[in-house]
């Protein structure tokens, strides 16, 4: 219960409201607990002495109880739903922006789907134990022990037979809750792997259709959702074994004060009006036992949804600032690989082993390689998104460890090889790292990635609505509005990770003929990571790589020499491009035939 202790601590942030919670209960109790005295003093002092003033005495006071009731069970739900309610926002924004600073090595291991389910339904579980169970078991306690006070008072023998449920009730509902933590633990997790599918399916709804795999995709759908049915039964089968022996516990005391207390009424030592009262509050004693056990099962819930809540919050942030770090400032262009190495987590091999190199200022620098090589790897440590397993990565001699991240990667400006865009206009898309920037600034940055004139043929213009993730427009539409987003940063560092794999040749040397001079002007050195060699042939220094290893660098030239690999990537490469050729004739020159028979 240590994650509940914590959910807890933080109503220390409500503490005014939290308070008022309980003085409103607090008085609720009083109202409770002064309800039967006037039942008993109206029967006894009015009804038996046939006393028509004290019934309507009893009676009006009984009329000032149910008001106050009323306003004062207000009062304690109120404030505890917005005491709820601010721990659950507190919570919503500290996971948050704990998975904005998370590295991205976690993000790797991670599924999106269990981050959605915590921030979501693990939360409002959390919220609705302290908007609903947490008072409820208060209110329960401390109306238990007023009502055993009074009890004890008025007949301390027949409170003894009462209150025997209540340790009873009390072993049976501990029990509950720690043997069945585990299996609302795996509720959670069923609803986390039910909203994987869901969530793959509405992001690949594409793929699905075009692989007319609807059918499957439900089939999966429906046995995770089976799944988390017999889950959700397993805990109605754990409340069923548990709460009905609370029930015939609460029956057999109702049962005993009943003879009891009337055999003592017929034996004068107990007033029927004290049987009354006394019966009243026995109903006292029994609901809030019977409430504490309703909130049972939500205790339970609620301890395993914050449990995985702090997983996420308590989560080490593997890529940090160091104690001593320092802003990044200015580049002068040399960036240094010394002997570094590095291994994705989980992973069995390295994916760069021993990679040294150094770049000179206003240099561009191409990355070459076959699929899956390590170019992109070399690119994610310059930013330090991950951090080198060995070796250090320097620029102009300082490790980059040494820089603070937020001034590090404000200056290196990126574009991914997997473009991402937010719902929006195309504007904010490019304006993203600079809201600010004015019109005509982004219209400068959209014209050198080509995409200008594509814009302004749409009839909104810059205040095109995106669709989500960009759903609306082609695959080389979306990575030029990527570049132009990067061109517009503070950039120092410029890395294009192939960024214009999705373009066609005709526009990607075009994008490459506007990037260059606005390159060497503006950055201190360019990487530009590619795996068509006429993306890089210009480059100043084309480095190639291989398995994880820098294997040759050099000029275009120079390469075509001296290095094999190299050579043969660049025949592959013409090969297709001959073939593609060749296909195009041929579709032209049939195209030709059946026009000349028309």
């Amino acid at each position: 219960m240590q994650s509940i202790k914590r959910v807890l601590e933080s109503l220390r942030n409500y503490r005014l409201i939290s308070l008022g919670a309980l003085f409103s209960l607090l008085l609720l109790t009083v109202a409770n607990a002064v309800t039967p005295q006037l039942f008993r003093w109206g029967i006894d002092q009015g009804i038996v002495k046939k006393d028509l003033q004290i019934v309507l005495y009893s009676a009006a006071w009984m009329v000032v109880a149910a008001i106050a009731r009323g306003v004062f069970n207000f009062g304690q739900s109120y404030l505890a739903e917005a005491a709820s309610q601010g721990v659950a926002y507190e919570l919503r924004n500290k996971i948050f922006s704990k998975i904005q600073n998370l590295s991205f090595s976690y993000h790797d291991q991670s599924q999106t789907s269990q981050l959605l389910t915590r921030v979501t339904s693990d939360i409002e579980q959390i919220r609705a134990f302290i908007g609903t169970s947490l008072i409820q078991v208060i209110s329960g306690v401390v109306t238990l022990a007023s009502a055993a006070v009074i009890l004890l008072i008025m007949n301390w023998q027949l409170a003894l037979i009462t209150l025997t449920v209540v340790p009873m009730s009390g072993w049976l509902m501990a029990r509950f809750i720690t043997q069945n933590d585990r299996l609302f633990r795996q509720v959670q997790e069923q609803l986390s792997d039910l909203n994987a599918v869901l969530q793959e399916n509405l992001i690949g709804i594409r793929v699905v259709k075009a692989f007319v795999r609807e059918s499957a995709e439900r089939s999966r759908y429906t046995g995770l959702n089976d799944a988390l049915v017999k889950a959700n039964m397993k805990t109605i089968s754990a409340i069923r074994n548990t709460f009905p022996f609370i029930f015939l516990l609460s029956n057999l005391v109702t049962l005993a004060v009943f003879g009891y207390g009337g055999a003592q009424v017929i034996g004068n030592t107990f007033s029927i009006g004290e049987l009354v009262a006394f019966n009243a509050y026995l109903v006292l004693i029994l609901q809030p036992i019977l409430l504490i056990g309703f909130a049972a099962p939500a205790i339970a819930q609620a301890a395993a949804s914050a449990q995985r809540v702090y997983e996420v919050v308590d989560a080490a942030v593997e890529i940090r600032d160091r104690a001593d770090a320092i802003p990044f400032e200015t580049c002068g262009g040399r960036i240094t690989f010394e002997n570094v190495s590095f291994r994705y987590p989980g992973a069995a091999t390295e994916a760069l082993k021993d990679v040294s190199f150094e770049t000179k200022p206003n240099e561009l620098i191409a990355i070459l390689g076959m699929t899956g090589s390590g170019k992109s790897t070399v690119m994610n440590l310059i930013p330090r998104f991950y951090d080198v397993t060995q070796g250090a990565i320097r620029i102009d001699g300082r490790d980059v460890r040494d820089f603070t991240l937020n001034s590090l990667r404000k200056h290196i400006g990126i574009v991914f090889q997997e473009t991402t865009l937010f719902s929006g206009t195309i504007r904010e898309n490019i304006a993203y790292a600079k809201p600010k920037a004015s019109l005509e600034q982004v219209m400068e940055v959209a014209k050198t990635a080509q995409i200008h004139d594509f814009i302004i043929s749409l009839p909104d213009g810059y205040e095109t609505i995106v669709g989500e993730r960009g759903v609306g427009l082609s695959g080389g539409q979306k990575q030029r509005i990527a570049i132009a987003r990067t061109l517009l940063t503070d950039y120092s560092i410029l890395i294009l990770d192939d960024s214009t794999s999705a373009v066609d040749a005709k526009t990607a040397s075009e994008i490459q003929a506007e990037l260059d001079s606005m390159m060497r002007q503006k950055a201190c050195v360019t990487f530009v990571v590619a795996q068509r060699i006429s993306t890089v042939k210009n480059a100043d220094r084309i480095f190639l790589i291989d398995k994880g290893r820098l294997v040759a660098q050099g000029t275009h030239e120079e390469l075509m020499q001296t290095s094999p690999l190299y050579g043969a990537i660049l025949e592959s490469q013409v090969k297709k491009k001959q073939e593609a050729g060749e296909q195009g004739s041929r579709g032209q020159g049939a195209g030709s035939r059946g026009a000349g028979g028309t």
